[in-house]
């Protein structure tokens, strides 16, 4: 529809085809914010587990607010055109996890295969010793997480915009999760890592501090 008002009326349309784009502020149902929060759950005893679908697909995962810089970008050109955005590389939502518990202090054992695996801690940073424990089960799989048209492979072709914009991400895919993590636990009242935070300051994304997600607002409200 873009393209045929752009051609047909002479608008200045563009489409921006965004690939996974994650922040503190995603929504609490997708797969890495549901993560990130329940680390910070887990933590603060006020989660037992984490129920989650299809840890081997892939995704393109990148930080938010990159994505909107390239939007802003993609609408400076003379010309109106259509651009991919993403990092360009891929990443499963099993390497998520233990990157995510990883950097909070807690390594994940993997149990059992497909629907049957589970997630146990193998180990934890001393800090955390009073609420969890080495062998407790803390991640599962669901079917009903399984999506019956799931697409189990997903990765931009970025090219377009590097050549034409000058655009590139600048945040990597250990930095996002690092960010993620670090805000759900200042959210929930815990003491975050917080290379995630200084990443944040390091790169320029000083202008906001991540701390709510719409749902909290509402629910702050309420």
């Amino acid at each position: 529809m873009t393209v045929n008002y752009r051609e047909g009326y002479n608008l200045f349309n563009c489409n921006g085809i965004l690939f996974n784009h994650e922040s503190p502020r995603r929504g609490e149902t997708f797969v890495t914010r549901k993560i990130t929060r329940a680390i910070a759950n887990v933590i603060a005893g006020k989660q037992k587990r984490l129920f989650l679908g299809n840890l081997e697909s892939k995704r393109d995962w990148g930080f938010a607010p990159e994505y909107v810089e390239c939007q802003w970008l993609i609408l400076q050109q003379d010309e109106p055109d259509d651009f991919v955005i993403g990092t360009g590389k891929s990443h499963s939502v099993r390497e998520f996890l233990g990157k995510a518990f990883h950097y909070a202090g807690i390594e994940i054992e993997w149990q059992g295969e497909g629907v049957n695996s589970k997630g146990k801690i193998r180990s934890l940073t001393p800090a955390l010793t009073s609420t969890l424990h080495v062998g407790d089960t803390i991640i599962e799989i669901d079917p009903k997480y399984f999506r019956p048209t799931e697409v189990d492979f997903l990765q931009a072709d970025i090219t377009k915009a590097k050549k034409r914009l000058g655009w590139k991400p600048r945040t990597t895919f250990d930095e996002l999760i690092k960010i993620m993590v670090d805000f759900d636990l200042k959210l929930i009242g815990q003491k975050p890592v917080g290379e995630g935070i200084a990443i944040c300051l390091k790169k320029g994304f000083a202008y906001t501090t991540h701390d709510f997600s719409l749902h909290e607002k509402i629910r702050e409200r309420c």
